[in-house]
């Protein structure tokens, strides 16, 4: 296998993994201050939708990315607004965001269905870039993918470096405790709930203005799901799920490669492949019986403080 392969295939695990990293890791800082939000699949959609939408009518990449962002950050807003401030049922509320966002994306979408546009620019660093295998790799990707690993070592510092970070992981583990001690318990999850659609909604708008780029209904194709699935795998930490993604875009470009190959199995198995990985994964976590995968203690346990 030559080089330029290699180094190809690599590109596409790592351009499949982003949308992964960053939706995994909003709702990773979401479940780490005690809010379970089922509704990342929808926020994600709603960002792409709108996202693409945005950057047709501006002619700005940025501007779909930002719009993105708000779209995610909206829909996350009704979430806790129901479950922190109304105490309604976390799993109930986020599967109905699923719902809506579906349909939202839908009707803001069906005008930009078909269209394309150029995709998101990709740094070049002359010399650097030319490098055989982690030239472009490393020095000639877009801007998501730079944002995306900022974002894990930011999230990363900021949960175990910083005194706010610290603060709404006490919020997730004991919210009756962090209260007594005069803790805005329902401000800090509204925050992370809100930084968590933020993430989702960007990770939705990378895929329809930098992975494909262009919008179809229903183009996120479960990876809000996989996303939720991976706070778990990783065990409530960025890095792993960073190396989680890795994991998952590898099995996603497996069965895209296989595909192509004609490998003679049927292309909806190899299709499922991806989430079979998810599956398996998972499995294997529970084997090893919690070692280091503590799920937050007050995690989807609604915070009502006493009147």
């Amino acid at each position: 296998m030559s080089s330029q392969m290699i180094e190809l295939i690599l590109i596409t695990i790592l351009t499949a993994s982003i949308p992964l990293v960053i939706a995994a890791v909003g709702e990773l800082v979401c479940e780490r201050a005690g809010v379970l939000n089922l509704g990342v699949e929808g926020m994600m959609i709603m960002g792409a939708a709108t996202g693409f939408a945005a950057a047709i009518q501006s002619g700005s990449t940025t501007v779909g990315a930002l719009v993105g962002i708000l779209a995610g950050m909206g829909l996350s807003a009704v979430f806790g607004l129901l479950v922190i401030f109304l105490a309604a049922n976390q799993v109930a509320t986020g599967l109905a965001l699923t719902i809506l966002g579906s349909g939202l994306s839908g009707l803001i979408g069906s005008g930009f269905v078909g269209l394309k546009r150029e995709s998101a620019g990709h740094l070049h660093i002359p010399g650097l870039s030319d490098l055989p295998i982690v030239g472009r790799l490393i020095f000639g990707e877009d801007p998501f993918v730079y944002a995306a690993v900022a974002l894990v070592c930011g999230v990363a510092f900021f949960l175990t470096r910083t005194r706010a970070g610290l603060t709404l992981r006490a919020v997730g583990e004991n919210h009756t405790s962090a209260h007594s001690l005069g803790v805005p318990v329902r401000r800090i999850r509204f925050l992370a709930v809100l930084f968590g659609g933020g993430c989702a909604g960007l990770a939705g708008a990378y895929l329809s203005l930098s992975y494909t780029p262009f919008w179809s209904p229903g183009m996120t194709a479960g990876r809000g799901w996989i996303a939720l699935a991976l706070v778990v795998f990783a065990s409530w930490k960025p890095f792993r799920a960073f190396a989680g993604a890795l994991l998952f875009g590898g099995a996603t470009v497996l069965q895209l490669h296989a595909q192509a190959a004609s490998v003679g199995l049927p292309g909806q198995l190899l299709t499922a492949v991806p989430y079979l990985a998810t599956i398996a994964a998972l499995v294997v976590l529970s084997l090893r019986k919690g070692r280091g995968s503590v799920a937050p203690a007050a995690l989807g346990i609604p915070f009502i403080p006493e009147r």
